[in-house]
């Protein structure tokens, strides 16, 4: 536990990337694993990763966040996309998927379908997408933990603008919606930020115990 409070201590938000470093084949794989295992309701997973490595993509990504330079510098940019279509047929391929992994007649799942179904079919359109966006965040504090535990830096990103972002990446089509994005690669040498002390509230302040 020491090393890992020790990573987060280490770790902050990467104001200037180092574009020559890029991140080994090894440590991506750990990284897109690390997302892969991440809780999320229901196991359910409403949404897409989508890495982008392209450098030409990447410069019109950055239009589209404001000219921040950590999109096109870093070594890869993750983008959390919220599933928007998220339906029946969904839940019953992830139904399907937990028969096949565990060995379980689709049957005998029945009735954690029929809840997934109904709290699904009962949500409106903006709370689906409220919730499904909500799911990608602790994705993303997957990936933020991992990156610090391999002194990759990672910076979580919501200054962008997700309607631009899907229309580059033709998300529309795909049923997706940026929710957050996150720079990964390794920190420049003269980023004056990885200097400052890290400010927080205290456990006193943060906590309340009842």
């Amino acid at each position: 536990m020491s090393t890992f409070l020790e990573s987060q201590n280490w770790r902050y938000a990467t104001k200037r990337f180092d574009a020559a470093k890029k991140i080994s084949d090894a440590d991506l794989n750990t990284l897109k694993e690390a997302v892969r295992l991440s809780a999320s309701s229901y196991g359910l997973q409403p949404y897409k990763v989508v890495i982008v490595e392209n450098p030409e993509l990447r410069e019109q990504l950055k239009g589209a966040a404001w000219g921040q330079t950590q999109i096109t510098d870093a070594s890869h940019l993750f983008i959390f996309a919220s599933d928007v279509t998220l339906d029946a047929a969904s839940v019953d391929k992830y139904i399907t998927n937990i028969s096949e992994t565990r060995g379980v007649p689709v049957d005998a799942l029945g009735g954690f379908s029929d809840m997934m179904k109904n709290v699904v079919g009962n949500l409106s359109s903006d709370a689906k997408n409220t919730w499904t966006a909500k799911q990608t965040y602790i994705a993303l504090g997957n990936l933020l933990g991992a990156a610090a535990e391999l002194k990759i830096d990672a910076t979580p990103m919501e200054g962008f603008n997700a309607a631009q972002f899907n229309e580059i990446l033709g998300f529309d089509k795909l049923g997706l919606s940026a929710s957050v994005i996150a720079t990964v690669g390794y920190r420049h040498n003269e980023d004056d930020t990885q200097h400052y002390k890290k400010v927080r509230k205290s456990q006193e302040e943060l906590f309340i115990t009842l």
